[in-house]
């Protein structure tokens, strides 16, 4: 894999993980500002892109223990796994938060109003996020195993739909956009 100033963060993280960790360490959002390159994420910090791109390159080149390849996914089974590993984990997560946020803004929020907007926007994020997968598990995949399905039996797909597709996963995108800002303004709140 190749890794310079002008590779796309989110790109580097899908074709090896180990990204992810490099990226966390110098606070760089890969996952919701991802479509960006290396020179851009990094701004103007006093390291500038050689040391991040170093140690990217340091990372991905560690032997893969096991790692899943999701580049060889076909589309169906890249749609299966999101919809049960990742899905299922943030409905999880949202259920196991909101109590807790909830009791922390009732017993700490008089003296901590940021607490409440934390509480406020988390529920937003909560909303929004569940409406996402929502509408992913209803009208994206199975667009998608669609897709696939026709691919298998020999179908042709027409423009029209794969144009179709794209849009729809553009729209997606924003609203991934979306939640990383509001998780931004969270985190700049604590």
């Amino acid at each position: 894999m190749e890794i310079n100033r002008n590779s796309n963060i989110g790109q580097i993280v899908a074709e090896n993980y180990k990204a992810a960790a490099v990226f966390k360490k110098h606070g760089i959002d890969f996952c919701c500002n991802g479509n960006r390159t290396i020179e851009r994420a990094v701004g103007k910090k006093e390291d500038g892109p050689d040391q991040l791109i170093r140690e990217l390159k340091e990372a991905v080149a560690e032997k893969n223990n096991g790692s899943i390849d999701f580049k060889s996914f076909p589309l169906d089974l890249l749609a299966d796994y999101i919809e049960k590993t990742h899905h299922r984990y943030v409905t999880q997560k949202i259920s196991e938060i909101t109590p807790f946020l909830q009791k922390i803004v009732q017993v700490h929020g008089m003296n901590h109003p940021e607490l409440m907007e934390i509480e406020r926007l988390f529920m937003l994020s909560a909303g929004d996020l569940s409406a996402h997968m929502k509408k992913e598990e209803l009208v994206l995949f199975p667009y998608i195993r669609g897709i696939v399905q026709a691919q298998l039996s020999g179908g042709n797909k027409p423009n029209s739909v794969i144009d179709s597709a794209a849009s729809y996963i553009a729209e997606m995108e924003k609203d991934h956009d979306a939640e990383g800002e509001r998780f931004r303004t969270i985190s700049a709140l604590t």
